[in-house]
């Protein structure tokens, strides 16, 4: 069983959803960004890494901020059960 010192900090309980364009983008793991929930660097010295993906097309996705999604960086509707 995971810690919970282990985890990574919650940032919000709810998702961030936006229409984004096409490109390449890094979210947040750590849960310490102060751009959520887009890397900003300030996971340096922690054992996380972001995550990135990319899109192909202009499209509404809505990003976790909980960091406790089974399917980083898209929201699974985890945040319910925090």
């Amino acid at each position: 069983m995971t810690k919970k010192e282990d985890l990574p900090k919650i940032a919000a309980k709810t998702p961030v959803s936006a229409e984004i364009e096409p490109g390449t983008y890094y979210w947040c793991a750590c849960g310490l960004s102060n751009f959520q929930p887009y890397c900003d660097g300030t996971h340096a010295g922690t054992d996380y890494l972001p995550v990135r993906f990319s899109v192909e097309e202009k499209k509404r996705i809505s990003l976790c901020t909980c960091k406790r999604t089974a399917n980083p960086p898209y929201c699974d509707g985890t945040h319910k059960k925090l």
